[in-house]
């Protein structure tokens, strides 16, 4: 019987450690001399345009994709373990091309924020989430109370976000904050960046 491969995701908010868990899977399975290649979605040039890196300075080599169409493109017919760091950041059918190259014996491993800046799901993760064969759900500490942390609070002008705000906004510590459920914070009201009423809002 053909081997099968496995879907593994790993999530969490920022500053979990997420991309370096990743990178450290992506080493282990080099020094087991396995065949693998690294994706980022473009999108995501914070600290380098085709590296995936950590908050904490760690990097791996990786290439970029624009979307899941180019991600398959791009992935090699022998590749072994195939990472995608944000994978949050790709369109839906991400899922589909995950699941499949999973089906077809390759080890597929991918991480990115569960939730956005409200705490809802964030764009595909929720569906690679069911569809996974193992989930590690990692967190981070609180920069407020210090407990552990399973939220991403976004910051404007040292305040914390409206709902309405626009759902991508590439950052790191400038934008963001891990926070425990205790110590997060969002505003209800409209933002003055947007002309959409905010659900909930009077």
């Amino acid at each position: 019987m053909r081997e099968r491969g496995r879907l593994t995701v790993i999530c969490g908010s920022m500053f979990a450690g997420k991309s370096e868990e990743l990178i450290r899977i992506a080493r282990r399975s080099i020094f087991a001399k396995l065949r693998v290649q690294v994706f980022k979605p473009t999108v995501d040039d914070r600290f380098h345009e085709s590296m995936v890196v950590s908050h904490r300075g760690i990097q791996h080599e990786a290439e970029t994709a624009r979307n899941s169409s180019e991600l398959s493109q791009k992935l090699k017919p022998d590749t072994q373990v195939l990472l995608i760091d944000e994978a949050q950041f790709f369109d839906p059918k991400i899922v589909e091309f995950c699941v499949e190259t999973a089906d077809r014996g390759v080890d597929v491993i991918c991480a990115g924020l569960d939730q956005d800046f409200r705490r809802q799901p964030f764009g595909p993760m929720p569906f690679l989430l069911v569809a996974a064969d193992e989930v590690i759900k990692l967190r981070a500490i609180c920069v407020k109370c210090g407990a552990p942390a399973s939220h991403t609070y976004r910051m404007v002008d040292g305040k914390p976000a409206h709902w309405d705000d626009p759902i991508v906004l590439i950052g790191a510590t400038e934008n963001y904050e891990a926070r425990c459920r205790n110590c997060f914070k969002i505003r209800r009201g409209r933002s003055k960046r947007s002309t959409t009423p905010s659900p909930g809002s009077s």
